[in-house]
Formats: structure tokens, sequence, C-alpha cells
């Protein structure tokens, strides 16, 4: 096992989040590299269950009746029984970013056999700019060994600000239950050494389980949605939170990267368990990515909250004639942000006992 580096990189701004609703082994393998930083646990399911965290780690843990006293009657835009439920962890971070992982995810070996450091690879990918203009056929032209290639415009070469760091997975791919059902065996054993900003205009399908991102630049659009119990959707979360981010990093200038690290996921979900899951889904899609690739955010909204409240107004508007299922998601999503400005006060605001804040 690799060694920790005599000093973790941001080890005192980065929260790990990790949904779960079973003890916490996993943790063990990633030891060397998580023990260092700060955990949020969020357990899902039955409250009453205890979770084991293995000794040493740093790690505060919410189950849901934490949530509903924390966020009382807002905590129904949490999600129950589903990962989904993360995000609650988003919010109660006070640090500047976020890693987020599945207890199914496990440490990945590059292709000479060594141990992949997944988190400082995201940091990496994170502290360095994003090329959403412009795309560079070198892929991430700030890499040690790369750089701009003839004819990238010199006015582009600062880059954007890289809000979102999407890592992959080697074996199990994040596959949805169709192609699950039609190839049960397929495991990734591709090691692509590469990391790409994704252009400005082009969504893509985000996946939670190995994923971080700058909580300042774009926290309050990585809302979850409302999934599992009592909804009509699962498996769509991390999706909806990647293409309403996308939307708005493409409207403020920021800068999203895919690609490396790998972590080694373990073990695929039931087809058919998740089937049922994504059955409206697969259909409703057909309508959320049109309406994703045609939403204008307009000049005034100048920070994520005005920009995914102004989302959830078209939500309301466009998808809520496909399905009345987006009328309650376009509440929630205002709730969300209700929770969130609660939970973190403007900065040079104060929370007071109400949860209302005021200027100082």
């Amino acid at each position: 096992m690799a060694a920790v580096p005599s000093s973790p990189l941001l080890k005192d701004e980065l929260d790990i989040v990790i949904p779960t609703i079973r003890n916490l082994d996993f943790l063990e393998m990633w030891r060397p590299f998580f023990q260092p930083y700060h955990l949020i646990i969020v357990q899902d399911g039955d409250p009453s269950k205890t979770i084991r965290v293995p000794e040493g780690f740093d790690y505060e843990l919410y189950n849901r009746n934490d949530i509903n006293r924390i966020l009382g009657p807002k905590a129904s835009c949490i999600s129950f029984k589903d990962s989904a439920c993360r995000c609650f962890g988003y919010m109660v971070s006070k640090k500047k970013y976020i890693y987020t992982i599945d207890d199914d995810c496990f440490v990945a070996k590059d292709p000479s056999g060594k141990d992949i450091n997944a988190l400082e690879q995201h940091i990496k990918n994170l502290l360095s700019p994003s090329t959403p203009y412009f795309f560079n056929t070198l892929y991430d032209p700030y890499r040690d060994g790369a750089d701009f290639v003839r004819g990238y415009p010199f006015s582009l070469r600062e880059g954007a600000p890289t809000a979102v760091s999407h890592g992959l997975w080697l074996n199990i791919p994040d596959y949805d239950a169709p192609t699950q059902l039609v190839k049960p065996l397929e495991r990734n054993g591709r090691y692509v050494d590469a990391v790409l900003t994704i252009p400005k205009g082009t969504l893509f399908p985000m996946c939670g389980m190995n994923l971080a991102f700058d909580r300042e630049l774009i926290g309050p659009a990585m809302y979850f949605g409302l999934m599992g119990d009592g909804q009509p959707i699962g498996r769509y979360d991390d999706m909806w939170a990647g293409w309403c981010t996308k939307v708005i990093t493409d409207h403020l200038g920021l800068g999203v990267k895919t690609g490396l690290p790998y972590i080694w996921h373990s073990k695929a979900s039931n087809p058919f368990v998740n089937l049922k899951k994504e059955y409206n889904g697969i259909f409703w899609q057909e309508e959320m990515i049109p309406f994703f690739q045609s939403a204008a955010l307009p000049k005034e909204a100048t920070t994520v909250q005005k920009c995914y409240l102004e989302l959830a107004k078209q939500v309301r508007a466009k998808l809520g004639k496909v399905d009345g299922y987006f009328n309650n998601l376009a509440d929630s999503m205002v709730t969300w942000i209700e929770a969130w400005d609660e939970l973190n006060p403007p900065k040079g605001d104060v929370a007071t006992a109400n949860g209302t804040a005021k200027s100082n």
C-alpha cells in the first residue's frame, strides 16, 4: 500500500462524504489516503441501525433522525432509501471541497500495479484550470508532460476555474439496467491515462460514486433530487445534479473535468431492481435532455443559487407537463436552496437563532 504523502493536499479544506446502509469496512483499504481527512457519513435507511466505522477516522455521522432534526420541514427535500441522501452531507459541510465515494468502491491499481490515490488526483484536477471553450487535442494541457497544441488561441490559455472533477471506474462499469441485462459479464479493464474538460454546451452523465467538486463554486447546484422511497424514479439522482450543474457551470464560466482518477467498482447492482427504479427515467430522459440542452439562464443569474432557482422555475414550466413528479421536484429544488442558505449564510452574514441570516 502506498505511503501517505507527508502533508496531504487540502487536509483542512476537504470533506469526504459517504452515503451508506452498512458497516464501513471498505475504509480500511482507503486508510492510507483518507485517514488525514474529515469524513461525513450519511446513513440511509433505518436510523436505529448502528453503522460501524473503523477506528482512527475523524468523522461525523448523520441518520434520518438527524436530518429531520436539523432541517425540520425542509428535510422533505432529502431522499430516503436512496444514495441521493448524500447531498445532505454537502449541505452540512463547512469545507471548500467535497469528495464523495460509494462504499462498494475500492482502491484501483494503475497499469504498473501501483495503488491509485484517487483523492490526490481529484484535488489536482480541481486546483488546475479547465478548458471549456476550446478543445485541446492533448487533453489536459496543465498536466506534467502536456501543453497547449499548435493552433490553440493564446487568449484562452488561462482556462476557467474547475468546479467539478468526475472520476471513472475499473471493473463494473456504470451501466443502466437494459445495458446490464444484455452485457451481464462486461467489465471495464481499460485504463485511459487522460483528463478531459467537457466542452461548453455539452451535457454528460455524471456518476456520483467517484466525484469531487469545489463546494464554494458550485455546491448549491449539487442537489441529488427526489429519489427512492415514495418516488416514481431512482438512479437518476447524480444525473440530475450533473445536468443542472453543467448548465450552471457553462453559464457562470466554470469548468468540468472527467477521466482520471479511477476507482475499483467492486459489485454490480441487481439489473432487475435497477430497471424498476430507472423505468420512468428511461422515458423521461428523452424529454429531460432536450430541456437541459435548450435551457438558458438570464444575465441577472450571477450566483449558483439564482441560477438554480431559475432552473427550478423552468423545470416546473416545461417538465411539469411530462409528469406531475417534476412539479414536486421543482418544489424540492427551491426547498433545497432555502435549506442550503440557512445552513450556509452568505459570507459576512451570521445566522440568527431562527436560522435566518442578518448582516453584521
